[in-house]
Parts: structure tokens; C-alpha cells; sequence
């Protein structure tokens, strides 16, 4: 079990690029496959996956399902995909004191005004991000000398000043971010060291004066599993909350490695919960060792997948947001050496397999590649005077998949009576067939069989199989 991420480096943003391709506005076949797509790509298509958009599936399980944006990019295919696929957006950077107060008593609001205003005219909540850190700060903050009270009047002017700007118009704060230890001590930050431990109380009551409507929450990194980190966090909402402070929620941030979810994350969850807040990933990416493959791919779908499901699985967990929907602008590979590909689309806007697998969790479907990349052959294993037991194998080969179903028409009469390792449902001579739940995905260069028993007289011929 992993239970911390090496540490965030500070001052890091979310990178700007041009985008590259255009998107096209319904998949005519939903995809999984790495592979798939790239084919599509190559043929000059740019893929998207789901008949219904995630913002839909997430909003009838009663979820947010967010992204952080750069301002400067909301047009083009980056605007579409996050109007179209996200019912939240956050801020990636323009929301933070250095940005918007780059000078004493100077305001810069119009990148955080641009992203309000998008997210209203898209039908979105928008999470404001973040008031107080102990990076990116302006330096004229962080190379002043203050006494105690000098600093206690800059942080709650500087607080109201921002929460009443967009009054009524934000659904959440990150009120405080990151503010303890990896082994649970409070960070020595600008604030911490000139104000104690009560900066956090003050500032949520501050941000609660300047906007009661708006939820407030403290947001923090390694705190995803239950660990020293996260038990301090969690001890300190509880105390917050018996003094009576407005604290409605914990942000889990959620930078994670592939293959490394922590096994407690839906216990860590549900301990929140129970104390009576509600509980937010905030900042969702997976990160790989570049270059990415159908394997890496395919695991980063399932651990997509397990964070979703562990947010599904509890009430009070709000929704999820991802930090930042393609790796064209993904802050990953600035700082951490050789990895990337974290978030759920490629750089080209092409959806990844993680989007299928957070499609999936939200209670949507896929359906597999046509490509030829995965195929499904039909197969009697064995037969007698008036039945047969019939086998069918789903293998890949430059692809992977997170999910499959089969189909096909007996011309013949022949009656399936019963089926193993997936879900049959005969309807007068079509039959479909789902996978399990524990053999749906399928990696690149492997295999999944089901077999079932049928009935037959007069003749047996080999039905054509359809993948998809």
C-alpha cells in the first residue's frame, strides 16, 4: 500500500500550450482501446468517447465532475471538450494571490473573470482556488517584514477582498491549502510562523463572512489514504468543527502514480464524511514513466476507475476533479523528470482509456474497438446429440480494453442455457454477452474466454461474432 506521492514542488502551474487538432462532435463508435484511437488519429479523426457526456453520467449520480483550466485556452477544442464534458471548473492558477495582487493594492482579476464567466455561460460551478498557500505569492508578500498584526489585517483583507468579488457566484473555496507536514505537523509557511495554527480558523471565518453561501474547504496533498498526514487533517477538522468554525469539506488532491491508489481511499473517505463534511478530489492526475504504452494505459484506466468508484461509493463525497483534462496542458512532466500522460486525454484531445474507465464508474458504457486491434472468435469445444458447450475468446494486440461486450445470430435455432465468466442474454436468435466484473479488462497482447452450455438439433454451424 502507498500512502504519500513524492512531495508537490511549489510555485508549479498548469502549461499552456497550443492546441494541435480539432474535435469532432460524436464518436460514431465508442472506444477503449489506446491503439483505436491512434488509428482513428492516423486516419485524420480526432475521437470522443461517450454518447453521454461525463458532466451527465456524473450529475445523475449526484457528482461534480470538474477540470482546472487555463484561462487564455478556453476556445477552440479546449473550450468545447470543457464546457461540454465537465460541470465544474477550477481555476489552474488565476484565482492565487500572486496572480491576482501581483502589486501591493494592484488587482489583475481578468483571467479569473474569464473563467466565471465561461463557466456560467456552460451551466457550471466553478471552485475557487486557492486563498491561502504558502506558494505563489507575490514577493512584495513574501519579502515584507509584518508584525503579527499587520499580517493577521493583509490575510483577512486579501480573503474578503476575493470571496466578495465573486459573491454568490462560486459554489466552493480552497480556503487553506497544504497546510501540514507529510508526518502531520503544521508547514512552516509565512503564515503559520507569524500567526500559529490559528490562521486556519481565521481565514474560514473570514471567507465565511465575505460569502455565507459558499462552501470552504482545506485542501492538502498525501492525504488520500489513511496516513499520519491525513489523520492530522483530520483531526483538525473535527476540532474546527467542536469550536463551532465554518469548515464544510476536505479537498483530497489526489496527484497520484500509476498503479499506486492507496488502498484506503474509500476509508479515508467515509472517516470525513462521518464527521459531518463533505469530501472532494480535487486535483485527479496519474502520472506514468513516459513514454506511455496500452499497458500503462490500461492500468491508469483501472486506477481512473477505482478513485471514481471509492467517490460513488460514499454520499458525502462531492465529485471529482481532475487537474487539468488533457496532457497538453498538464503541470506533470515541468516537474516531475521523465513522467507524464496523466490526465484522461492525450495531447492531441484524444480520449485515453481512463476517460472510458471514469465514463464506466459514473455508470455509462463502452463499447470496445472495431479496429481489428481486439477481435472475438467463436468456437465449439465439444457436442452432443441435442447440445454443445461453446467457447468464445476476446484477445488484443495493440490494444487494450477496459470493458467488452459480444454479440451474434444463431441461424440455426440453437438456445443457450446457461453461460460462465460473462453475463448472457438471449433474445430469440441474437445473443449478447458482457463480461464479468472481475474480466473485463483486457491488456495488450492478452486474453479472456467465457464458455456457456447451448442446445441444438438438426445442425451447429459457427455463428460471425461482433466486438462492440
Amino acid at each position: 500500500m502507498r500512502t504519500s506521492r513524492t512531495p508537490r514542488t511549489p510555485g508549479t502551474s498548469l502549461r499552456p500550450r497550443t492546441p494541435r487538432t480539432s474535435l469532432r462532435s460524436r464518436l460514431t463508435a465508442l472506444l477503449t482501446g489506446a491503439a483505436a484511437v491512434g488509428a482513428l488519429l492516423a486516419a485524420g479523426t480526432t475521437a470522443h468517447a461517450a454518447d453521454t457526456p461525463l458532466r451527465d453520467l456524473a450529475a445523475a449520480k449526484g457528482k461534480v465532475i470538474g477540470t482546472a483550466v487555463t484561462g487564455s485556452k478556453l476556445t477552440g477544442t479546449y473550450g468545447d471538450i470543457a464546457g461540454a464534458q465537465f460541470n465544474s471548473l477550477t481555476p489552474g492558477n488565476a484565482m492565487k494571490w500572486g496572480s491576482v495582487e501581483p502589486t501591493r493594492g494592484t488587482f489583475n482579476w481578468a483571467e479569473a473573470d474569464q473563467i466565471v464567466a465561461f463557466a456560467q455561460a456552460h451551466n457550471q460551478q466553478v471552485r475557487g482556488h486557492t486563498l491561502v498557500w504558502h506558494s505563489q505569492n507575490p514577493s512584495w508578500l513574501t519579502n515584507g517584514t509584518w508584525t503579527s498584526a499587520e499580517l493577521s489585517t493583509l490575510l483577512q483583507d486579501h480573503i474578503t477582498t476575493e470571496v466578495t468579488r465573486y459573491k454568490g457566484k462560486l459554489a466552493a473555496w480552497d480556503v487553506v491549502n497544504e497546510p501540514f507536514n507529510e508526518d502531520g505537523t503544521y508547514r512552516s509557511t509565512l503564515w503559520y510562523n507569524g500567526l500559529g495554527a490559528d490562521y486556519i480558523a481565521n481565514a474560514l471565518t473570514w471567507a465565511h463572512a465575505a460569502d455565507p453561501s459558499a462552501k470552504l474547504y482545506i485542501n492538502d496533498y498525501n492525504v488520500e489514504g489513511v496516513n499520519a498526514k491525513s489523520t492530522a487533517l483530520y483531526n483538525l477538522v473535527k476540532s474546527l468543527k467542536d469550536r463551532g468554525v465554518p469548515i464544510d469539506g476536505v479537498g483530497l488532491q489526489a496527484h497520484l502514480i500509476l498503479g499506486q491508489v492507496p488502498s484506503t481511499l474509500q476509508q479515508n473517505i467515509q472517516r470525513f464524511a462521518d464527521l459531518g463534511v463533505d469530501v472532494a478530489i480535487t486535483e485527479l492526475d496519474i502520472r506514468m514513466q513516459l513514454p506511455s504504452d496500452s499497458t500503462k494505459l490500461a492500468q491508469q484506466a483501472a486506477d481512473y476507475k477505482a478513485v471514481f468508484d471509492a467517490c460513488v461509493a460514499v454520499s458525502r463525497c462531492y465529485g471529482v476533479t481532475v487537474w487539468g483534462f488533457t496532457d497538453s496542458d498538464s503541470w506533470i512532466p515541468d516537474v516531475f523528470s521523465g513522467y507524464g500522460a496523466a490526465t484522461p486525454y492525450d495531447e492531441n484531445y484524444a480520449p485515453k482509456p481512463a476517460y472510458y474507465a471514469i465514463a464506466t464508474s459514473l455508470g455509462g458504457t463502452t463499447t470496445p474497438p472495431t479496429t481489428g486491434a481486439c477481435t472475438a472468435t467463436y468456437s465449439v469445444t465439444n457436442q452432443w446429440n441435442t447440445g454443445f458447450t461453446g467457447q468464445v475468446k476476446i484477445a488484443c494486440s495493440g490494444a487494450a480494453l477496459s470493458s467488452w461486450k459480444v454479440s451474434w445470430t444463431y441461424g440455426a435455432g440453437q438456445q443457450i442455457t446457461q453461460a460462465w465468466n460473462a453475463t448472457c442474454t438471449p433474445s430469440g436468435a441474437a445473443v449478447s454477452c458482457v463480461n464479468a466484473s472481475y474480466n473485463g479488462t483486457v491488456a495488450d497482447g492478452g486474453s479472456v474466454t467465457f464458455g456457456f452450455n447451448a442446445s441444438w438439433s438438426g445442425s451447429n454451424p459457427v455463428p460471425t461474432v461482433t466486438l462492440g
